[in-house]
């Protein structure tokens, strides 16, 4: 298979913003969150950018204290954008979801790159930095989804086991649809990205179903750990 990748110059990328630009149009003329969207859009691209550079840098070291300084960043912003829709945000709440992300992330890491790959030294950021990101971020969903959902179903009187339910459910609903989707509706960004670098597309699937089921375990077990953490005295 080719291995080239086709290079995206920066016209193209500007041309990318083409939908994105005719959502925001959308929410103009609707007077939706406008706001939250762009300021969204321009963190998503300077932080792209800046990561791209950074990666640079990370990918070349042979120092396992970089590695774990830059997944302790990832578990403490993640942590923090994973409560941020809470209408009554306390420090507790940021320490659950910090521990629940932790737990679920880091397990669910460690098994993938230690016992699935074999990953060669263990802190070989070419794999672990990608691999957590997504792990993380799956984590973050899911807390943030079960932490909005718990606040709601308490809020409106139920028990917490009813409400721990319910919220369980709601935080796996992306996954869950992922996992039902992946293959028939859509090729996920890893498998896409890893064909279009020449991997065979077996390979690729393989690596892909490493994704999904990490996702789906390490989501689970954040949004179940964080629940269990919020149980009333």
């Amino acid at each position: 298979m080719n291995s080239a990748i086709l290079e995206i110059t920066w016209f193209g990328l500007l041309i990318a913003f083409v939908p994105t630009a005719v959502v925001i149009a959308i929410m103009v003329a609707w007077r939706s969150i406008v706001g939250t969207a762009v300021y969204a859009t321009v963190r998503m691209l300077v932080q792209l950018l800046l990561i791209g550079y950074v990666l640079i840098y990370i990918f070349e070291t042979d120092n396992w204290l970089v590695i774990v300084a830059v997944l302790l960043v990832m578990l403490t912003v993640s942590s923090w954008i994973a409560t941020r829709t809470l209408e009554q945000r306390t420090r507790a709440d940021y320490l659950k979801a910090l521990a629940a992300i932790a737990l679920g992330g880091v397990l669910t890491l460690t098994i993938v790159t230690e016992f699935v790959i074999g990953v060669e030294p263990w802190f070989s950021p070419r794999y672990v930095v990608p691999l957590a990101g997504m792990i993380f971020a799956g984590s973050m969903n899911a807390v943030s989804l079960a932490a909005d959902r718990y606040e709601a179903e308490m809020s409106r009187g139920s028990s917490y086991p009813e409400a721990r339910r319910t919220a369980l459910q709601t935080a796996l609903i992306p996954i869950i649809n992922s996992l039902f989707a992946v293959g028939v509706v859509a090729l996920p960004g890893m498998m896409t990205g890893q064909i279009l670098s020449g991997v065979s597309p077996l390979v690729a699937a393989k690596y892909q179903i490493v994704v999904m089921t990490m996702l789906f375990g390490a989501s689970g077990i954040s949004a179940a750990v964080y629940l269990v953490l919020q149980r009333p005295d």
